[in-house]
Parts: C-alpha cells; sequence; structure tokens
C-alpha cells in the first residue's frame, strides 16, 4: 500500500502555503491536491470556519482524501475551477495554491507511461478517462503536428526529423511502449545527453495529451476573477513554459502581446508580486530530486 508521503512528497511546502497569508476563517483552494501535502498544511493553519476546496482529475489522489468537515474534494480537471466552486456556492476565495507537473506517484506507477525509466504502455493521460493518450499522438497524429509538439513543448531542435523518424517507423508497425519509442528515435538519443533529450520528448508529448499550457491558461484567467481583492495566488511551476505564462500573466494580466496604455503610457496590473522568484534549498533538492526545477511565484490581487 502506497502512503501518503510517498504518494508524493511536496515541494515548497512552506514557502508556498506561507505565500497564501492564510486567514483562519478563509476560503482556499489547492488546484493540484495529489497526495494532499499542501492541503493538509493549509489545513493546519485554518480555523473552524475555514474552508478548503481541492481539485484532482486523478482518480488515485481519491484515496487521499483529508476527512473533515471543513475540506470538500473535487474529482475533476482544475481549468474548471470557477464552474466547480460555483457549484459549491462559492464566488470569490482568500487564496489559490497551485503545484503544476506531474506527482511523484504518476512517475513512480510504471503503467501510467510517464517516467523514461520504465517500459510502459504510451499513455500519459492524468485523467486515466481522457480521450488521448500518448499512443494516439505518436500513431496517429501527423507529420507536421507531431514536430509542432516536440518543438513547442519540448524545446527541441531536432523536432522536425524526430517527427519524420516517427511516421515512417510507424507505417510498418504500430509504436506501442516506450522502449518501441526510443528504439525509434535512437539516433537522436547520444549516450551523455540521452536521459535529458528523451525528458524534453517525454515532456513536450505529456503537455499535448494533458493539454496543460491551454489549462494553465484558463486557470490563470479565472483565477483573477475568484480571487478577492488582496487574495493569494500562489504557483509551482517546473518548466520554463510554465513558468513564462505564470509570470506574464501576474505582470500584466496577458500571455502575449502588451496591455493598452492610457494617454501617459500607464496600464492597469492585476496583481502585486509578493517577494521574488521563489527555489528550493539545496538541502530540499537533496531530500527530493522532483524539486530541483521548480519555481515559485507569489502575487496577490489588486
Amino acid at each position: 500500500m502506497t502512503t501518503k508521503m510517498e504518494y508524493h512528497n511536496p515541494v515548497l511546502l512552506k514557502e508556498t502555503v506561507d505565500g497564501l497569508n492564510i486567514r483562519p476563517d478563509g476560503v482556499y483552494v489547492d488546484v493540484t491536491f495529489g497526495g494532499g501535502g499542501h492541503s493538509r498544511e493549509i489545513m493546519s493553519r485554518l480555523g473552524e470556519n475555514g474552508k478548503l476546496f481541492a481539485f484532482d482529475q486523478d482518480l488515485d489522489a481519491l484515496k487521499n482524501a483529508i476527512d473533515d468537515e471543513r475540506f470538500t474534494l473535487i474529482n475533476e480537471n482544475f481549468r474548471f475551477i470557477k464552474r466547480f466552486l460555483r457549484f459549491h456556492g462559492i464566488k470569490q476565495v482568500d487564496g489559490i495554491l497551485a503545484d503544476l507537473g506531474v506527482s511523484s506517484h504518476q512517475f513512480d506507477v510504471a503503467e501510467r507511461g510517464f517516467s523514461t525509466r520504465f517500459d510502459a504502455e504510451l499513455d500519459m493521460r492524468m485523467n486515466q478517462k481522457g480521450d488521448i493518450s500518448a499512443y494516439h499522438v505518436v500513431n496517429e497524429y501527423d507529420e507536421q503536428d507531431i514536430a509542432r509538439v516536440l518543438f513547442d513543448y519540448g524545446e527541441l531542435k531536432n523536432a522536425r526529423a524526430m517527427a519524420n523518424v516517427i511516421v515512417t517507423a510507424r507505417k510498418d508497425k504500430e509504436i506501442k511502449n516506450s522502449d518501441e519509442l526510443k528504439k525509434v528515435l535512437a539516433k537522436f538519443l547520444p549516450g551523455h545527453k540521452s536521459n535529458k533529450i528523451l525528458a524534453q520528448i517525454y515532456q513536450a508529448i505529456r503537455i499535448e495529451v494533458n493539454q496543460e499550457m491551454d489549462v494553465l491558461k484558463e486557470f490563470l484567467e479565472q483565477s483573477l476573477e475568484i480571487l478577492k481583492p488582496g487574495g493569494r495566488l500562489s504557483v509551482i511551476s517546473y518548466h520554463s513554459l510554465e513558468d513564462r505564462l505564470v509570470k506574464r500573466f501576474v505582470k500584466n494580466g496577458m500571455f502575449e502581446g502588451e496591455p493598452e496604455r492610457d494617454f501617459f503610457g500607464n496600464f492597469e496590473v492585476p496583481f502585486k508580486t509578493i517577494e521574488k522568484l521563489i527555489v528550493p534549498s539545496e538541502e530540499e533538492i537533496a531530500i527530493n530530486n522532483r524539486a530541483r526545477s521548480a519555481k515559485l511565484r507569489v502575487a496577490e490581487k489588486i
């Protein structure tokens, strides 16, 4: 049986929850419940009138639900945060926490197909009921779309060549598992760089399968509506694509382009940044390797 701490060792636990500036009677949301580490820390700081709503689309996460009448776990993707909070009678909240990326549990369960360490079927769905899996991307996407996924989400310079090799190989035989995918792409995986490049390939496919960039954008836009003035947003990201979106949105409420300025060159900002970028200590990285690429940004709605 997997224990809760084995399920997922929460990254930047104290810093992320400190960033929310918890009010004992406040209403908070943890949109990435997982093993419940961050949620338990929030609960420990709430009074009897406080409330915590948590989201997780992964059925495995439901096993970690907190038995407390102040806590509600919603088994849905956090791109639907506004809709499901409204369903529970909540229009505005005091703070929202998001720990983006894949949980340790999802990486460690071989058959989920998230990890480069195991030979597993090409899956990578965070929601096991999802229609599109890694198998679908690798075997059914056209060459141009595979190249787009690898370039945009994996930042791979050889994206076009990789896509061509995949499409050529699957004409003879479908690519069913991670070992077969590695063999197909072997010429792009030189010994000293193979793990890094494989991680980029897996990241790209996983982001596409789970629509992670679209989900993040939808979530951030809704967070601005849901947060009360003075409410806090505390977000941990694990790669530059996510962090860039969070940074830009916090800065000017947009993901690309520039906001409209008034006659004096000023524009309205949705948030004020609380502290500078926070990264894990060397001690935390030594204990939890997953923390090595984590970046925490905390902002307060103006």
